[in-house]
């Protein structure tokens, strides 16, 4: 390539070239030349923090007509492709040199080949279009957590979805100098029709983990073209591994206890679990509800959010479950909705909002009516059911106050969970940080939904809610997180919840709302608040303090019938459960660490213990005997 100072002084006007010279950072200039030069585009904005800036990526986003503005003040709404709904794993891969190895579970290509395919799909991509080239600062300004990025995209709602979930970077690149420790992202929608990516089986999204570089072409959902998100936790991960630190797929939450105490819990659950409407709970205050990075810092577990903004599933978002989101989703600040459902007049509709649907309107398909089907019969839903918005949480009335503290926040507690309709009772404690680890992460499993391709209601194995953003063999992230709690006193508590448990007739046994209830009590055993009763598999609540917090809480009773229902330990299950997660590790991950072979012994051990005492199917009260 020629020298690129030379490029971008013939290749851009005065006011995108001074504001490129004035990052003093030739490997960024590097990166920025050679995009040019390899997909060529008319013009090129570079996008510094002002607001004028900002506001000109969103006014490119609706004049190329990537988004829609609704009726509501702020508020627009972007379609993506028919075939482009979902983040596609099968060509999400890893550019690995020639005789590097991630383990049978993470999806790879050989570097020098991989290279050359996406760059040549990404080849005179941009001809005829503006360039964008922005910079934004993963977890909170001029601290220990940042980590710069650059985002290169010839798509206004790609750049416009950025600017809403992250902080502005430009001024932190000031900072760095010449470093060359920053992420890199270049997009390309592809050709387009009708404002949509047309390639869709050219569709590639390749990450390069020796260079911090992501390609991604011929797509334009989030999941796949929002490169500081999923991707970047990708990388971010890598750099965590080499580094002794964790990049996790969690929400930070503060739940609020006694005496205006808030104590901060993390959470891993798959897409569509909950994770979003847990770290909305109402009366709590939300630090992020997605991706989070840890650091040990003076003795203790310190957390930030990555992002200032949510990216969240809106299907079945509605006042009476998710009262804050549904707030901010119907009120006038900036808001992108994505694959809903318009009518006549521009509002915006989803499934399971807790209104009627209109008969007919416009959507991701086109011009729609109820009973439509697609080519091959399939109906189509009014409203996709991965649908999306997209918003700043400084919208949220339920911000917390340190969501941009440099130190971060003390984590209390770690939580996961998933879909699970048989197995995992409500909320169960872990008895210390490795069976956490062990039992509780690496054995998550959970049924899939929409926000994947793929088939739905089937049973993966999720480990900590990360396995499709592993970029380290599984084994060796296993033992990051047994081994990051070294030389810290007291740990993190570390839990289980399952909002999706049913009943023999087949029937959800939480109500949406339950699971505030459940937080609660994790933030109570924290401090050590209130007693719990042993079981095979950790420590789950009594009867009465869940009736106290039920009716202080949600003004509802809770019984005896509803305890033994939710809390019955289910001894074949959890067996079954064990059986299955350990033969996963056995077969497909040579470097599973042995301790948790010999966890999964101990609790199994206990668990057949229990049952022959006590049954196969265990009432809470009999464990109290």
């Amino acid at each position: 390539m020629k020298d690129p100072t030379y490029i971008l002084k013939k290749r851009l006007t005065d006011e995108p070239y001074n504001r490129l010279m004035a990052l003093q950072n030739p490997k960024l200039h590097d990166f920025v030349a050679d995009a040019i030069e390899l997909t060529q585009p008319e013009s090129v904005f570079v996008c510094t923090d002002s607001p004028d800036d900002v506001a000109h990526i969103r006014e490119m986003a609706v004049k190329n007509g990537e988004e829609i503005p609704l009726n509501i003040k702020g508020h627009t709404c972007h379609f993506d492709g028919y075939h482009d709904q979902a983040r596609d794993k099968a060509k999400t891969k890893y550019l690995l040199p020639a005789g590097s190895d991630l383990g049978a579970s993470l999806n790879s290509t050989e570097k020098q080949a991989g290279t050359e395919e996406v760059r040549n799909f990404l080849k005179d991509s941009m001809v005829g279009r503006e360039m964008l080239v922005c910079f934004f600062c993963l977890g909170p300004l001029d601290s220990e957590f940042s980590i710069p990025c650059v985002q290169i995209t010839d798509s206004p709602y790609v750049a416009h979805s950025e600017c809403i979930l992250y902080r502005s970077g430009y001024e932190q690149f000031k900072k760095i100098g010449s470093s060359p420790e920053f992420f890199r992202f270049i997009h390309s929608e592809g050709e387009l029709e009708g404002a949509v990516s047309t390639n869709i089986d050219k569709r590639r999204v390749y990450i390069d983990l020796e260079e911090n570089i992501v390609y991604s072409v011929n797509t334009q959902y989030g999941g796949n073209t929002i490169g500081l998100k999923k991707l970047a936790l990708r990388l971010a991960i890598n750099k965590a591994d080499k580094e002794g630190w964790l990049a996790e797929h969690m929400f930070v939450l503060g739940a609020h206890g006694p005496s205006d105490r808030v104590t901060y819990f993390a959470g891993a659950f798959p897409s569509a679990c909950g994770k979003t409407s847990t770290s909305m709970l109402p009366g709590q205050s939300i630090i992020g509800d997605d991706i989070a990075y840890f650091r040990r810092k003076n003795d203790k577990i310190r957390c930030v959010n990555v992002e200032k903004g949510i990216f969240g599933i809106i299907r079945d978002v509605n006042p009476t479950d998710d009262p804050i989101i549904y707030q901010a989703l119907t009120s006038p600040c900036e808001v992108i909705f994505s694959n809903v459902l318009l009518d006549i007049q521009k509002n915006p509709y989803w499934l399971g909002m807790g209104r009627d649907l209109p008969k007919e309107g416009v959507n991701y398909f086109g011009k729609w009516y109820k009973g439509k089907t697609d080519a091959q019969g399939n109906e189509i839903t009014a409203s996709h059911k991965n649908a999306r918005y997209c918003l700043n949480i400084a919208d949220l009335n339920n911000r917390d106050p340190r969501i941009d503290d440099p130190e971060g926040v003390p984590v209390g507690g770690i939580i996961y969970g998933g879909r699970d309709s048989d197995t995992w009772v409500p909320i169960e404690q872990a008895y210390n940080w490795t069976e956490g680890i062990v039992i509780k992460g690496a054995s998550l499993e959970s049924e899939t939904t929409a926000a994947t391709l793929g088939k739905e209601g089937v049973r993966t194995f999720n480990l900590m809610s990360n396995l499709d953003f592993l970029s380290i063999p599984l084994g060796r992230y296993v033992q990051n997180n047994l081994d990051f709690v070294k030389d810290v006193d007291k740990p993190p508590l570390i839990f289980s919840v399952n909002y999706f448990l049913k009943g023999r007739d087949g029937k959800y046994l939480n109500g949406m709302a339950d699971k505030l209830v459940w937080i609660l009590w994790a933030e109570l055993r924290v401090h050590g608040d209130v007693e719990a009763i042993e079981t095979p598999t950790g420590l789950i609540p009594r009867c009465e303090d869940l009736q106290r917090l039920f009716k202080d809480n949600l003004q509802s009773e809770y019984t005896e019938a509803n305890y033994i229902e939710q809390f019955t330990i289910r001894i074949p299950e959890n067996l079954a459960k064990l059986d299955r997660v350990e033969k996963i590790y056995r077969d497909k991950v040579s470097d599973t660490p042995q301790i948790l072979y010999g966890i999964y012994d101990e609790v199994r051990n206990r668990l057949k213990a229990a049952g022959e005492k006590l049954g196969d199917y265990i009432s809470p009260f009999d464990l109290m005997a």
